[in-house]
């Protein structure tokens, strides 16, 4: 894959270096960036890697997967704190949340299994055992089933009405970040061990296509802007954002990211793209022209975030290092 020959080097607008006492200042970000923090929520005596959350709207709470910790912490985020801890969990990794269904679904790495939880009281309903590495967690309302990333290569797919495994489908070698395009039937899916991007039919239950990643690799974080038929992915080596026609896979643009990047959001209201990095960043591009026009510091290792379109905010997962405690970081889009 080589860069769209139109594309411009690109010179980031705001850079800025601070030092880690002053990282969770609400004043460290000034109004005319991409994102202002907000809040800072504790979440307490939690150590090692945080990995992907989910969303509760309508109660305004957040599902943390605290894989090094084996728990799921769920936020009260008007509250601004810990309400509850799941427990007995092995790496927890991937995390959805089901509304029509009043269901979590938390994909554990540690033993393969998918453990549910309904209702507002959290307490396990059922479990799936897929075999192993169990990741990325993907809801399709429409249809109410959960898709679930797993093993040495396949998709999962989950009735919600049965909470029982129906089908899969079978990929190269195991996938990362992966989106689905209800309304096309279509998922798309980054498997960096193969040096590619998968396209599946979903209701033929099928890989139908392979994009070649050619030189970059590494490709973990990936998302949709629809409005664009875009496919949008962050690779890590080297650290770029790569951008995809959705229809045939054809590179459009690349541009450089910040470093480790492990999530990545489209933010449709304001046709912007957030990415965040374990290297202690957030890059916001431009969605129209994908030049970056912010960079803001977060902290070493914050690599993992979940941007809600409903609520209008960018909650980042920022783990516990040096004097700082595990957080989460609330950013508010500015303007």
């Amino acid at each position: 894959m080589k860069p769209n020959a139109k594309t411009k080097n690109l010179i980031p607008i705001l850079i800025f270096g601070m030092s880690m006492s002053s990282l969770f200042s609400d004043s460290a970000f000034p109004q005319q960036m991409g994102l202002q923090l907000e809040a800072t929520i504790p979440l307490g005596d939690v150590r090692g890697r945080i990995d992907h959350m989910a969303a509760d709207p309508d109660r305004q709470r957040l599902f943390v997967a605290e894989l090094g910790n084996d728990t799921v912490g769920i936020v009260d985020v008007e509250q601004r704190k810990v309400m509850k801890r799941l427990t007995g969990l092995k790496e927890p990794q991937g995390i959805g949340y089901l509304r029509s269904a009043d269901t979590l679904y938390v994909a554990n790495g540690g033993d393969g299994s998918v453990r549910i939880y309904q209702g507002a009281d959290y307490v396990e309903r059922s479990r799936i055992d897929l075999g192993s590495d169990a990741d990325n967690v993907r809801v399709d309302r429409a249809h109410r089933q959960i898709v679930v990333g797993y093993g040495s290569g396949a998709l999962a797919l989950i009735d919600a009405g049965t909470n029982g495994k129906i089908a899969e489908i079978a990929l190269r070698a195991h996938p990362e970040s992966f989106q689905l395009d209800v309304d096309a039937g279509r998922a798309y899916i980054n498997v960096p061990n193969a040096r590619s991007i998968a396209v599946a039919d979903l209701p033929a239950r099928k890989q139908i296509a392979t994009w070649s990643t050619g030189s970059a690799s590494a490709n973990f974080p990936l998302a949709l802007d629809g409005q664009s038929k875009r496919v949008l992915v962050m690779f890590r080596s080297p650290a770029k954002l790569g951008v995809f026609d959705m229809r045939d896979g054809a590179a459009v643009a690349m541009a450089d990211a910040c470093g480790d990047a492990d999530d990545l959001f489209f933010d449709a209201k304001r046709q912007r793209i957030y990415v965040s990095c374990g290297a202690g960043a957030l890059d916001v591009f431009d969605a129209r022209t994908y030049q970056r026009i912010a960079r803001m510091p977060t902290t070493p290792g914050a690599r993992t975030s979940l941007f809600i379109a409903e609520t209008d905010r960018l909650y980042v997962a920022a783990r516990a290092a040096g004097g700082n405690k595990a957080a989460i970081l609330v950013f508010r889009p500015a303007p």
